[in-house]
């Protein structure tokens, strides 16, 4: 079993010393597991920014309360059992849980839309932070990111199920912890487990897109992905409204959190992209230009914009700056989504600000 496994790969006597109270041997312990934990805790949360705090409390739990190890479980078992409860708390006290939107779409789209969810809080993660589990083939590190399950489809599908189901789900079905440790994870039981997990698998079919259920991505964006990513980008750099409708599926939907804005259809999202293209519109924004980057293990582009002086819409101020962050969702060959984030997320893909 997963849990034998991880127990026989500990040091025993390490483990010893960290429960008596030596920081270094700690550190040896919880540190390896650092990346894994964030991953769980961002899974959990749907927030970067919480899951690096989450794994930043659990570190603190179980160095206080290190006393209650007893050694029934594996030590990481036990790290994951402290890092569930925190995200737990969490969204006990936040009360957090994804509705539809309220606000009407940025652009009405001429038939009825289902809004999609409103997940505020969500954050895209850069690739290139989820790139050890590449190295790892150490338990639930070697399944702890998949790109179905760390899409931000499957992250905002989740935020729709009770908080311990939410737990439930992921251990059992992302994790691959067998019913007995999961119970003891969550401190239930073994019935409690599998009803839970029941309820969740069915909540999740309701809120994953069409067709998601039957889709098996490879770890990586696609060859045609990353072709029909850069066409996305020299559309916007040219300003191009019939380029752009090519790549859009009928049905494309875009949000844009934490704002409450969104939008459904093609030509919702061309109008308002013809909009954001042409000088003397009052949503003109300028010349665009992109760097292409991925997130959540999707295609995405960091947007910049020279923006137009003050005075004339016609001349631009020569700067290129930081204007959003689009992430996309592509299937057969068309973008079915887009969530774009804040220019506050670059630093974290370690993109500037404004452009040389």
């Amino acid at each position: 079993m997963r849990e034998d496994r991880d127990r026989s790969a500990e040091d025993t006597a390490v483990v010893d010393a960290a429960v008596a109270g030596d920081e270094g041997a700690f550190g040896a312990l919880a540190e390896p597991l650092r990346w894994e934990l964030r991953v769980h805790c961002y899974r959990m949360l749907g927030s970067y920014d919480d899951a690096e705090d989450m794994v930043q409390e659990t570190f603190l739990r179980a160095w206080r309360h290190r006393d209650t190890y007893e050694g029934r479980s594996s030590f990481r078992a036990w790290l994951y059992k402290i890092a569930t409860n925190a995200c737990l708390d969490l969204i006990d006290r936040t009360k957090r849980r994804a509705q539809p939107y309220r606000m009407p779409p940025l652009v009405d789209p001429g038939a009825p839309a289902q809004p999609p969810a409103d997940v505020s809080w969500l954050q895209p993660v850069p690739d290139r932070l989820l790139e050890p589990a590449a190295d790892s083939a150490q338990g639930p590190a070697s399944a702890a990111v998949a790109r179905e399950t760390i899409e931000l489809a499957f992250l905002v599908a989740i935020q729709h199920l009770p908080a311990r189901q939410r737990a439930v789900l992921i251990t059992r079905d992302v994790l691959g912890w067998p019913a007995t440790e999961t119970a003891a994870l969550l401190g239930t039981s073994v019935a409690s487990v599998k009803s839970a997990l029941q309820r969740a698998r069915a909540t999740l079919k309701r809120h994953l897109p069409q067709r998601r259920e039957d889709w098996t991505a490879p770890a990586r964006p696609s060859a045609g992905e990353r072709a029909l990513l850069r066409r996305y980008v020299e559309a916007h750099q040219r300003a191009d409204l019939g380029a752009l409708a090519g790549m859009l599926a009928d049905d494309v939907r875009m949000t844009m959190p934490p704002h409450p804005a969104w939008l459904v259809g093609r030509q919702a999202l061309l109008t308002l992209s013809g909009q954001v293209f042409k000088p003397g519109s009052p949503w003109y924004h300028g010349r665009w230009r992109g760097v292409v980057t991925g997130a959540n293990l999707q295609p995405a582009v960091a947007h910049y914009v020279e923006h137009p002086t003050a005075d004339e819409t016609k001349n631009l101020d020569g700067r290129f700056r930081a204007q959003v962050l689009d992430v996309l969702r592509i299937d057969d060959g068309r973008i079915t989504a887009i969530t774009s984030f804040e220019p506050r997320c670059f630093a974290a893909f370690g993109l500037p600000l404004v452009l040389p």
